[in-house]
Formats: structure tokens, sequence, C-alpha cells
């Protein structure tokens, strides 16, 4: 056997394992990258070392083998510092520059070492793939591959040598084109994920933007131009003035009513529980229930949509009293997730499809995310709600879509590759096997055993869906090694297979320690089986290591396939977690900055009205703050849409003392006088308005004391009322005594919109620790310590 031979697959292919399942690169992203790298350097640089130890001698003196050793070189230094670096510019002048050098230095040598540096081919189809538009490239790969028979045949090789070094090279041009193209793809997924993530955030703040429009900003103008009207009719008729002040008053109180509405309604609602707890709903009220949940990977906005979508359905099946049976089917369908409820005990006179019941509010909602939604009875007695959803949806959808269609084009073409590179595989083996014999019986066993190992490597272990860890893989393993091995027995030194899809295969099926054992063992098999059948020292030595790299070489496609596909699942889910994130900091934005604005123009708007018949200029100087707050509401509500906010703390202590006085409340203030930073202003304005919302709640309160200060940590802002009831005041015990901002996050009513709660989670980003709760003397004490 020719030491040449060795650059060939002559049946020598594996898989190296994945470390411990694919969701490793979850949790260390880098690790796709690295591993590619050096996936990339070991096959490639052993291809080179192989060809040049090849040529070496037959080289004639010195200066031919210096020759070789630089072209080699040459070759191998532009194929991994610029080829196979992800980062590279493959449309590049410097690419068509480098690819030209690489014909040259693939081709001139050829001259001087003729058949044994034909294998040096594989560089320049591997670049032409990589660099020119497909049909250019294969038409160039093609060329390639035509030119290497020509070779071959000037040099009157033989024609089984010409087959099996011609399919050799057709392998390593891909083999060369696909690592360097998987490795540019995790390269590529890295570098989206962040900004995919941006725009899905970017388009969820359109949409935030939208419903602020919609839901408050009608509002909050209606209330500006009631506003003025008072302000006019208080010298005309202070009777319609009142009038006016108490449609402000419930314009305010209808708008915070509002507010806690969407800010609740922003949160994630979880399909699992709600499904659950749909189960035990119904269970409880003896309704034979049935729930089929095949909702795969859903955008969180679908999720949501669905969640509530079955809390209705299933409210509304707790309405009918004759109700026996339910079933609740969630299922993907044509590109769409569809959720169903059928229930029976309905009459014709279906309650539910009043107007202004829940379920006619559903279709609008539907609808907005390019859904369908029916609910109606059928003659049989039977209720069904079907709602239809197109995916993928959600914000970011339409800025993923070309990245998307992109990475899934790249892996379709890596799938169909993958195949044809072990088809080779299996060809090169054949050929070589023709060189060993001309007995048919022979021939057909070495064929038969290599095709049940391709197909059982095609329907198995290249399925990037295949559980590796499994009963089932440990048998089909077993099944591998039988075809691969027992074939020896009858065929001796003739013996050809395919040994390196079984060590590779071990690699990914076995923990790693033992895949890594494996790996060694079968590597040193394989050597002293080329070692009994009579191959001398140096071809042994490259025999065996042609198997290690081109077991190397098929484990970099087929865990970078893997790999590819959780990348991709993964980069989802981190653009549906920054979606999440962005509707839980818009429902806390919408609750804190609000929600004191509106309680106060409702309290002021009342107060105007009471003292208006009195003191006509104290109301006038009343409605010039509820026009003020009103205005700073506006402004709050673009800030919240765009996503940026920066707090004036001096206003808003002025804001605070105005408020309390205007409720009775006697207010001792003691401020900083200092220029805090942009974040901790904010924080601490924060704090100080849902800290003064706190107070109004207690209808007992009589006094209020403010104080921020320094202290060695940072500064604090204490916010501290009486007239809190210990066990009856219900507000006040919402959170703990003395509790820290972790602790506080995670109580029961830290959800979006539950006011104090929601403080915790902006104090502890800035490093900082919120403690809130009734002192011994029955004053609440609401304390925020920041960095500073």
């Amino acid at each position: 056997m020719s030491p040449v031979a060795a650059l060939e697959p002559a049946a020598e292919l594996s898989v190296t394992a994945e470390p411990r399942g694919t969701t490793a690169a979850d949790r260390r992203p880098r690790l796709a990258a690295y591993l590619a790298a050096a996936i990339i350097v070991v096959v490639i640089t052993g291809f080179s070392v192989i060809g040049v130890v090849s040529v070496l001698p037959e080289s004639v003196d010195f200066l031919q083998a210096g020759y070789a050793v630089v072209a080699a070189a040459a070759l191998l230094a532009i194929q991994l510092l610029w080829f196979s670096r992800p980062s590279a510019r493959l449309d590049a002048t410097t690419s068509r520059v480098l690819f030209a050098v690489m014909v040259v230095l693939a081709y001139v040598p050829m001259l001087t070492f003729g058949l044994l540096w034909a294998s040096m081919l594989v560089y320049v189809g591997s670049a032409a793939l990589l660099i020119l538009p497909p049909r250019y490239g294969w038409a160039a790969v093609g060329a390639i591959v035509v030119s290497t028979v020509g070779v071959y045949q000037v040099f009157d090789a033989k024609p089984t040598t010409t087959i099996y070094n011609t399919f050799g090279t057709l392998f390593y041009v891909l083999v060369f084109y696909l690592l360097s193209r998987l490795a540019r793809m995790v390269h590529e997924l890295h570098a989206a994920r962040t900004e995919l993530a941006q725009r899905a955030v970017a388009e969820q703040r359109l949409a935030f933007a939208r419903d602020l429009h919609d839901l408050l900003g009608l509002s909050l103008s209606a209330i500006a131009l009631k506003g003025e009207l008072v302000s006019r009719l208080m010298r005309k008729s202070a009777e319609r003035a009142k009038g006016v002040l108490g449609e402000i008053t419930a314009t305010a109180q209808r708008t915070l009513s509002d507010v806690r509405a969407v800010s609740h309604g922003y949160r994630e609602l979880s399909l699992e529980k709600e499904s659950r707890t749909a189960e035990s709903l119904l269970s409880a009220s003896e309704i034979a229930v049935r729930i089929h949940l095949d909702q795969g990977d859903l955008p969180v906005q679908v999720r949501t949509l669905l969640a509530k979508v079955l809390r209705e359905g299933v409210t509304n099946v707790l309405r009918y009293s004759d109700v026996e049976h339910c079933e609740i089917d969630v299922r993907h369908q044509d590109g769409k997730v569809v959720l169903e409820i059928v229930n029976d005990g309905v009459t014709a006179g279906d309650p539910a499809l009043a107007p202004g019941s829940a379920l006619t509010v559903l279709p609008e909602e539907v609808a907005a995310v390019g859904g369908s939604a029916t609910a109606q009875a059928g003659a049989d007695g039977r209720f069904r709600l079907r709602v239809e959803v197109p995916l993928p949806d959600g914000p970011g959808a339409s800025a993923a879509h070309d990245t998307e269609e992109r990475s899934e084009s790249a892996s379709k073409e890596i799938r169909r590759l993958l195949p044809v590179i072990m088809v080779l595989m299996g060809i090169g083996a054949a050929a070589h096997l023709l060189q060993l014999t001309p007995r048919p019986w022979e021939i057909a066993l070495v064929v038969g055993s290599i095709v049940a190992l391709l197909a059982l490597q095609f329907s198995y272990f290249n399925r990037p869906s295949t559980q590796l860890r499994s009963a089932q893989s440990y048998g089909m393993l077993l099944v591998q090694a039988c075809l691969i091995y027992l074939p020896l027995l009858p065929l001796g030194p003739r013996w050809v297979s395919l040994p390196g899809l079984l060590v590779g295969t071990a690699l990914l099926v076995l923990p790693p320690v033992a895949g890594w054992v494996f790996f060694a063992l079968n590597i040193a098999a394989y050597a002293e089986i080329e070692r009994l059948s009579g191959a001398n020292i140096t071809a042994t030595v490259f025999y065996t290591a042609a198997t290690v790299m081109t077991s190397l070489a098929v484990f970099g496609l087929l865990w970078l396939v893997r790999l590819v596909t959780e990348l991709a699942a993964t980069r989802r889910r981190l653009a549906e977690m920054a979606l999440a994130e962005e509707r839980l900091r818009f429902a806390r934005d919408l609750h804190d900055l609000l929600g004191m604005s509106l309680s106060a123009i409702a309290l002021k708007s009342e107060l105007t009205a009471r003292v208006l018949p009195l003191d006509r200029d104290r109301a006038a100087e009343e409605l010039t703050e509820v026009l003020g707050l009103t205005r700073q509401a506006l402004s709050d509500v673009r800030s919240v849409a765009s996503g940026y906010r920066e707090l004036s703390l001096d206003s808003e202590s002025r804001t605070a003392k105005s408020v309390l006085v205007a409720a009775d409340v006697r207010v001792r203030m003691e401020m900083l006088g200092d220029d805090l930073p942009t974040p901790v202003r904010t924080v601490l304005a924060v704090v100080l308005r849902e800290g003064v919302t706190n107070v109004l709640r207690h209808s007992k309160v009589e006094s209020c004391e403010i104080a921020m200060r320094r202290t060695d940590g940072g500064i604090c802002l204490d916010i501290i009322n009486d007239g809190v009831e210990r066990n009856g005041d219900r507000s006040a015990a919402r959170v703990p005594v003395v509790l820290p901002a972790p602790a506080v996050a995670g109580n029961r009513d830290t959800s979006p919109g539950s006011g104090i709660g929601n403080l915790s989670y902006r104090v502890a980003d800035l490093g900082g620790e919120l403690t809130a709760g009734v002192e011994p003397d029955g004053r609440f004490r609401l304390r925020a310590v920041v960095p500073a």
C-alpha cells in the first residue's frame, strides 16, 4: 500500500464525540468556536504533514525538500490564517489574491513532484467553494476533479489508483470547505445573537409605545383639556367647574386602573402552569378533562396569549352546571399553533357569546398577532373555542428573518453534503479493496458491510435529534462494531472497512472518559491490524494517522451540525429572554412612574372640587398642579416608551410634599443637595414616588418623614409614616418586616404592578438594599440604601 493512499479516505473515518451533550454550548458558548478552530487546525495540519512526508523521500536533494516544505507551509498558512478564519472577508480582494497564490502553489510544484503533489489540489477546491458564488464554485471543483484525473493519466497510474485518489480529492475538498463553513456559521450565530435580541427589544418598545398611546395618551390629554376648561369655568360657573373636576377625577381613577391592568397583563404567563391549574379546577368540579399540550418552542408573546385564552376558556367552562367532559388541545398545524377547548353541556342561548363577555374580546387580541379565534356552540350541545396563531411570531421575528434564512440554508447544505462525504468514504474503501483482491465474494462482503454501515449512520447517528446516550444508541453501537470487525475473520490481510465510524460514534454515544479510552484502544487495534497485514512501519503510521485525522474531520462535521442546531435554538431563546425582560421592565416602569402621578391627579382633583366653593385662589393653585402633574405623566409615557428616563429628584421631592400636604399629612423632609450620579438619582426618585404612593394608601396617616442622607453604605432614603394598623392594614402587610432587596424581590406580591416590591429590582440592580416593614412603634418605614 502506497503512503500516498494514507491521504485518501481509504476506509478510515470516524466521528468523535461532543462533550457530554450539546447543551454544553448553552452554558459555554465560546466552546463552539474553540472546538471548531481546534478541529480545523488538527485536520488541515495533519493533511499537510502527511503530504509533505510523502514527498520528502522522493526528493532528489535538499533544495527540492525545502521547496516542498515551503510550498506546503504556504498553502497551510493561507488556509488556516485566512480561509478558515471565521472573521475573514471572503469577498475581499485579499481573498481573490490569496486564491490565485493557492492555484500556483498547488499546480506548479506538480512539475517537480508529480503525483505526490496531486493531493494539494484539495486546498484550491475548498477555497473556490468559499469565495466563489455556488455555481462557479462547484464548476471550479468539477474542473479540479477533472484535472486530478488528467494528472494521474499523464503519469500512467492504474485505473483503481486514479479512481481512489480522485474520490479522495473530492472528499477532502468537501471536508475542508464544510469545516470552514461551520466555523464561520458558529461565529455568525454568536455575532447575531445580540443584534437579534436588540432588534426584538426595539420592536417590542414600538409595541409598547402604541399601547401607551392608545391606553394612556388619550386619557391624559383629555385630563389636560378638561383642566384647561375648569380653569376658564372657575370664573364663570363654580358648579360646572366642579362637575368637570369630577370627570377629571373619574378619568384619572379609570386610567390608574388601566395602568395596573396593562402592567399586570404584560407579565409572561406560563402555558404549562395554566394547563395544570385548568386540570385541577375542572377535576375539582367533577368534570372529566383530557389535556394534550404540544406547544414546542413558542415565542413569549404567543405563549402568553395562549395561556390567557386557556384561562378565559376554562373560566367559561366552569360557568355551565351541566358540563361533564372537557378536552383541551394545543398542537402545531401547518405553521400555526392551535388551541382548542371543547366541552359539552351547552344550551342554545350561550351566555359566553353575549356582548361584553370575555370570549367576545379574544378575537381582537388574537387578530393583533395575526391569528384567528372562533367560539361557537354546535347542534350537539358541545361548545368549541378555537384559536390559531401563526408561527414564527412576536417582535424580532421579522428582524431575524434574513439571518434565520441564511442559517437554515447553510444548515441544509451541510446536511446534504454530509451523506455525500460518507458515500465518498465508502467508495474510496471499495476502490482500495479492488487493489487488494479480485475475488467476487470478498468484494461483495466488504461492499455489503459498508452499505449497511452507511445506512445505519445516515438513518440514526447522523440525525441531530438522536438521543446519543441511550440504550438504543448503545445497541446501535454494538451493531456497528459487528459490521466493522466481523468481516475481518474471513478476509484477514484483505480486510477493508470503516473502523473510524465506530470510533467516532463511540465518542458521541459513550461518556467522555469511556469514549476516549475506546478511541485509544481502537486506534491501537487498527495500527496492529495494519502491521499484521504486512504493511511496513511507514505505511502503518500513515494509515493510522489518516484514521485519526479523518475521524476528527467527521467528528467536527457531525458535532458542529448538532452545535449549530443548538446555537440557533439558544439564539431564539436569548431573543425571547431579552423580550420577556423588556416586557417586565415595561410593566414595572409603567406602574412605578405613572401610578403616583395618576393617584395625585385624582387626589388633587377631588381637593380642588372641595376647596372651590371656599377659596377660589387655592383651587386655582391646586388646578395648576393638576395640569403640571398631567404634563409630567404624559412625559413619563414618552420616556417609558423610549426606554430612557432621567428623573429629577428635586422635582419628585417637591411633588411628593405637595401631594402629602394636599392629603392633610404633616410632612418633614430632608434632602441632600449633592449632585448624585444619574442612575442613583433616578432610582431614588422612583423609590420616593412609590413610597409616597404607599403612604397615600393608608387612610389614617397624619405625619410623614422623608429623609435622605449619606451613610457608610452610600445614600440612604427613609420614608416613614404613622397611621398603619399592624393587624388590619393590608397595604402594610404586603411586605414582611425588614427584608433585604433580594428577599423582597422574591415575595409573593412582587409581580409587576405590585408597588414596593418592584423597587427591590431597581435597588438591587445598583448593588443596594431595600427594606420595608412596620417598626416597633407602629410606624411604617421604607428604606433604600444605594451605593454612590
